[in-house]
């Protein structure tokens, strides 16, 4: 089901004196009734983008996780309120409000999902998902397919996934949380397409033996959070860039358990010997400057078990440079 955000939501800080140089986001943010309104034409130079939350924890539940993700996008959403606003060409931000999973039908809601992330990118606009569970991966992805198809039959559509866990698991009560790799390659594989996927922050620990296997059978590419640091920061990106180098497009997808607990307590899963924010941050914007990434999520947001909103703070900081990256075009 679709809610729209109610006009006013953001709110914050305003420093009168100091004019535009004193904005924050909240003073530029556009509420957009995605149902409804027509999502403003973007003017020359003008870059855009459009902020969707996916209100679903029914994917952690079923991956027996810790519910409680389903409430990310509200918190997310507030710690960006007074996020400075630094932006080198001009830009609109909008609100274009909430997909929620009703009653635990995620199937629909991943349809309506991918509905709507398709209508921002036709528009010329980024979409940036906030989640919820990581089952946000599969409706985003597909909404981004749906996209591209028309203009190219086949496009090359390279998956980066700052993640602990590969998330390939084997459908048994449905999609969930643990499946939508999967999901994605046995997409892939009906339809012809390449799955190109890399996964960065790999925990051994936290994944089993059938993981590697199916990641293995399947040509994932991943590199373990033991080997993300900065001391490795120019190896870490020759890897990347090779594998982006033939890629039409990134699709860009931010597991918060991929950082190491005190950094993101506030996750389904949190990881004693997670990665640190600063690698993820370098290699975050290595991977936007390429000019490739068409969309973006971030997943897993728990405030249920945050402390501090440290979780939603990183989360803000993240969508922060996502944004800020994005609109230097």
């Amino acid at each position: 089901m679709y809610q729209a955000t109610i006009p006013g939501l953001w709110t914050g800080r305003i420093d009168p004196a100091d004019g535009d140089a004193g904005r924050r986001w909240h003073q530029l943010i556009e509420y957009v009734d995605l149902s409804k309104d027509v999502i403003p034409t973007l003017q020359a130079r003008e870059k855009g983008c459009v902020i969707l939350g996916f209100c679903s924890d029914e994917g952690v539940k079923r991956n027996q996780g810790r519910p409680g993700a389903a409430e990310g996008p509200k918190h997310i959403r507030k710690a960006c309120f007074s996020l400075a606003a630094h932006f080198e060409n001009p830009i609109r931000l909008i609100d274009g409000g909430d997909v929620v999973c009703v009653q635990g039908d995620l199937e629909s809601a991943h349809l309506e999902l991918q509905e709507y992330v398709a209508k921002i990118l036709s528009k010329g606009y980024f979409p940036l998902v906030l989640g919820g569970g990581h089952e946000v991966a599969f409706g985003n992805y597909m909404g981004i397919v749906s996209h591209l198809q028309q203009t190219s039959d086949r496009p090359k559509i390279g998956i980066i996934n700052f993640d602990a866990h590969f998330d390939l698991r084997v459908r048994q009560d449905g999609p969930s949380s643990g499946t939508p790799f999967l999901q994605i390659a046995d997409w892939c594989g009906k339809n012809n397409t390449p799955f190109d996927y890399l996964c960065l922050g790999i925990q051994k620990s936290a994944n089993t033996k059938a993981l590697f296997a199916k990641a293995n059978e399947l040509g994932v590419k991943y590199i373990y959070g033991s080997e993300l640091s900065l001391q490795n920061q120019f190896d870490l990106q020759r890897q990347i860039g090779n594998f982006m180098a033939d890629k039409d497009a990134i699709y860009l997808t931010v597991c918060l358990d991929v950082f190491s607990a005190p950094f993101a307590p506030g996750v389904s899963a949190p990881a004693a010997m997670g990665v640190l924010p600063d690698i993820v941050f370098k290699l975050k914007e290595f991977i936007m400057t390429s000019g490739k990434v068409v969309g973006c999520d971030i997943a897993e947001m728990n405030p249920f078990y945050d402390i501090d909103n440290r979780t939603a703070k990183l989360a803000a900081a993240i969508s922060y440079e996502i944004v800020e990256e994005m609109s230097k075009g």
